[in-house]
């Protein structure tokens, strides 16, 4: 067996796709969505016995002044890291990324796992993933959905919002309300072409639910399946339409959608226990699953906090709220790209 850096993406993929554990992040596209959006070097490895793909890492480095270099896998979405058909094969990926990481002076590996893989490398378990179990049919889930759930349900549809699902078409009035939730909250944005990316890439899995106001949008979310789960990695909601629930309206559409398309898992994202986005999830029903985020040290390398709740950024998260959204628009996609 070797560890190579070129491989054909053809083969990368066909070897994802006859792995259950694979993540859909895991797919050749992301390498691309990654690199165009927000310049970044990709470092992707594979494990090969002769013809025969036996394991995948991807990666993707991170060059910055203010917070260091490092490499990620993956950024900027919930999961990613090794993917290998036995726990020798996993240990060689890592291991020779380790040696990458060495050559280009990055002080450590972040790798996103589900499970513990590598128990004998220092951890982060922060943040849980809220997984729903769905029921075969709408009404089936309606009738066990938390009764106050149902009621702001009814309120949302009783005040005139309606929803609208789509693609690439959506991304701008998804964009505003994401966006202006991301400076409210005092938090740098992604690029619009970062989404653009994702939707241009992966037409079949990605879409885009709004939850409309007459000409406005109260509410949207970018979701993406795989295999048979939904997930709902990105989801906003206007303050001024709060008494209306329209993110209660939202996740309702993007349920009864899941279920529509026959899958059997909703996603809810990542959460931190215990927080206010934890205890929305838990309402649906949403059961709390442990994340690992694995690290390989480099050279004595470690990884900083780059949380919001990191005291060293309250300054900036009070001044960041306080700014024009077309200024914030402008200015947060350069912070972020150094941000996983």
């Amino acid at each position: 067996m070797k560890i190579v850096s070129s491989i054909d993406n053809r083969a990368w993929d066909a070897f994802v796709a006859g792995r259950a554990d694979a993540t859909g992040y895991h797919a050749w596209a992301w390498r691309g969505i990654f690199e165009r959006a927000f310049g970044h070097e990709t470092i992707y490895l594979a494990a090969v016995d002769g013809d025969r793909v036996a394991g995948v890492l991807p990666l993707v480095v991170f060059r910055s002044p203010l917070f260091g270099r490092f490499a990620v896998s993956l950024p900027f979405v919930n999961y990613g890291g090794v993917c290998a058909e036995n726990d020798d094969v996993a240990r060689a990926l890592v291991e020779e990324a380790a040696v990458v990481a060495a050559r280009k002076k990055l002080s450590h590996l972040e790798l996103r796992h589900a499970s513990r893989q590598l128990p004998d490398l220092p951890a982060k378990e922060h943040k849980v993933a809220m997984l729903l179990p769905l029921q075969p049919t709408a009404d089936a889930q309606w009738t066990a959905l938390d009764r106050k759930v149902r009621n702001q349900v009814r309120k949302a549809e009783g005040s005139g919002l309606t929803t609208r699902t789509g693609g690439l078409g959506l991304l701008e009035p998804f964009y505003e309300v994401f966006s202006r939730n991301m400076r409210d909250l005092g938090t740098p944005v992604y690029s619009k072409d970062f989404f653009r990316e994702i939707l241009t890439a992966l037409p079949d899995r990605a879409k885009i639910v709004l939850v409309e106001a007459g000409s406005g949008t109260a509410a949207a979310g970018l979701v993406l399946s795989h295999r048979g789960t939904l997930e709902v990695p990105w989801a906003s909601s206007r303050r001024e339409y709060l008494a209306q629930c329209p993110n209660i309206l939202l996740y309702w559409r993007i349920i009864q959608f899941a279920i529509e398309q026959g899958l059997a898992t909703l996603d809810f994202g990542r959460s931190t226990p215990n927080e206010g986005t934890f205890r929305f999830k838990r309402q649906w029903g949403a059961e709390p699953h442990p994340l690992y985020w694995e690290y390989r040290l480099i050279a004595g390398g470690a990884p900083m906090d780059l949380s919001p709740k990191n005291p060293k950024f309250n300054s900036a998260i009070a001044v960041w709220k306080r700014l024009p959204l077309a200024v914030t628009n402008t200015i947060g996609p350069h912070i972020v790209r150094s941000i996983p």
